[in-house]
């Protein structure tokens, strides 16, 4: 009888497991310059203005996720973001890492489409709290499982992914959580491939969730990423086996995932330890896609130079590269969808969590903007895609005004960055009505001085507490 299983593509080099391999078993914070530490410290405070913020029970997938915890049980060594809860660093993993993203206004790797710091700035202290390591170990966590994620991902290649109905960010995120991890739990080299092949044998997360109107399921694939590269990890630690050359060994990571079958394996191994993919995130100013970003600052440049408001509004297009299109073009999401996120831009000049958790669809003003707002694809733009998300968004007002703004890079990206100011403005934002402002500035200040901590237990301390408190 014929078998179902074909030999995939060999890879040409047998050396890459390894040599990745080797690099998170040896990485170190004496390997990261001061421009990479400094980045490291602003991601790890942007990112827990966005766990902060997700935190509150009035939002279900934390309250659900945490019954789940507690239901399930466990050592009590790990601390839940925004409650006293204490917990297993896998359930912490999974919970933490699931209300990363759920706001989605977490910095992104454009080029990978991923939401790394999602995953690793919860993978990272969940094992920290756990083993009682540094704020220095902390960072070189952060740096190390982020760069992996970015990777990962763009070796396989993103808009692959898309194509093929998978989410980037759990694909992949996996990989770096695994890789913080094994940083923070000192695991060898040998040790290490077999967590790499753990993990990419737990490698999944499908788009399916675009069907999923609670908004539990998008946020929840970062969270099993996490979960998956934490547990993958341990278990390594523990003497686990697993595959030990998960990128070039028969029925390797690309020949499941790449359409070629191969990969891009320079993407992978290309200026490791050199080049840091921490130093090319965008910060999000908005709770949305991040597909949408350019669109909203065109959008929002509009109105100020014209001094526009929502009600002078009549109709708005969204042009947008054809392979990303699909993903916001009447997406039955909210945080994915360009009519729906376009009009409350227009008519509050803000994104915030609540706008994609609740749904102000039937709100008449927002209602009346939805039916005179589209997204188009537009085959000029899609040249740029994914390296840069270039949008052109076009405002017809009601008296028979036609502005337009083409926005290459949207505010927050490296190449145009937000102030150091702005970053701490905008975790204040988040953190200070869910953590209170006298317990936010305890997280900032600790956070500045991240590199002096000697453990980063004192950190989880502060981010555990009763709502309200």
């Amino acid at each position: 009888m014929a078998t179902m299983l074909q030999e995939q593509p060999r890879i040409a080099s047998r050396e890459t497991t390894a040599e990745v391999a080797r690099y998170i078993a040896d990485l170190r914070f004496a390997d990261l310059n001061s421009d990479v530490v400094r980045q490291a410290r602003l991601i790890l405070l942007d990112t827990l203005g966005a766990l902060l913020a997700a935190s509150p029970s009035r939002y279900s997938a934390g309250r659900i996720l945490a019954q789940f915890a507690e239901m399930e049980g466990g050592t009590p060594e790990c601390s839940l973001i925004g409650r006293t809860q204490r917990t297993s660093a896998v359930h912490a993993a999974l919970v933490n890492g699931t209300l990363g993203y759920y706001c989605d206004v977490e910095a992104h790797h454009p080029a990978a489409i991923l939401h790394a710091p999602a995953i690793m700035v919860p993978a990272s202290l969940a094992i920290a709290e756990r083993e009682h390591q540094d704020g220095q170990s902390l960072l070189t966590a952060l740096v190390l499982g982020v760069d992996l994620a970015c990777r990962v991902s763009n070796a396989i290649d993103p808009t692959a992914l898309y194509r093929r109905g998978f989410h980037p960010t759990a694909v992949a995120g996996g990989f770096g959580s695994a890789a913080a991890a094994a940083s923070l739990l000192r695991l060898g080299v040998k040790q290490v491939r077999n967590m790499l092949g753990l993990v990419g044998t737990q490698a999944s997360g499908l788009l399916a969730w675009e069907q999923d109107d609670t908004e539990n399921s998008r946020p929840f694939n970062p969270g099993i990423a996490c979960r998956n590269g934490v547990t993958a990890a341990l278990l390594a630690g523990l003497g686990f086996g697993g595959p030990p050359d998960i990128f070039e060994g028969k029925f390797h990571l690309f020949g499941a995932f790449s359409e070629n079958g191969q990969g891009r394996l320079a993407e992978l191994t290309g200026g490791l330890g050199e080049k840091f993919a921490i130093m090319e995130l965008a910060i999000k100013l908005y709770s949305c896609c991040a597909f949408l970003h350019p669109g909203l600052d065109g959008l929002l440049n509009i109105m100020d130079t014209h001094e526009l408001t929502g009600d002078d509004i009549a109709e708005m297009t969204l042009r947008f590269p054809p392979s990303g299109v699909q993903l916001i073009d009447n997406n039955r999401l909210r945080s994915h969808c360009g009519q729906y996120i376009l009009p409350i831009a227009a008519l509050e000049r803000k994104i915030i969590i609540d706008d994609i958790l609740f749904d102000r669809r039937s709100e008449p003003a927002i209602q009346a903007l939805t039916q005179h707002t589209q997204v188009i694809g537009d085959p000029a733009l899609d040249q740029y895609f994914p390296d840069r998300y270039t949008s052109i968004i076009e405002v017809t007002t009601r008296d028979g005004e036609h502005y337009a703004e083409r926005i290459d890079w949207a505010k927050g990206t490296p190449e145009n960055p937000v102030t150091e100011a702005e970053l701490k403005r905008k975790f204040h934002s988040l953190a200070d009505p869910v953590a209170g402002p006298e317990r936010a500035c305890r997280i900032a200040e600790m956070v500045d001085r991240i590199e002096d901590v000697a453990d980063v237990g004192e950190l989880t301390a502060l981010l555990s507490f009763e709502q309200g408190e």
